[in-house]
């Protein structure tokens, strides 16, 4: 199994956003994860 780590500054939108197209393009064969180093709490517009 393949372990992905996306990881952008905030974390508000663009890593989560890969993280559900990895899960939709690997299935079970992917363990997938989205990180911010600075978390701001709320959705990018």
């Amino acid at each position: 199994m393949k372990r992905i780590l996306f990881v952008c500054i905030e974390n508000s939108n663009r890593s989560q956003m890969a993280e559900a197209f990895a899960l939709m393009h690997g299935g079970s064969n992917v363990e997938v994860y989205s990180a911010g180093s600075r978390p701001s709490g709320i959705i990018n517009p």
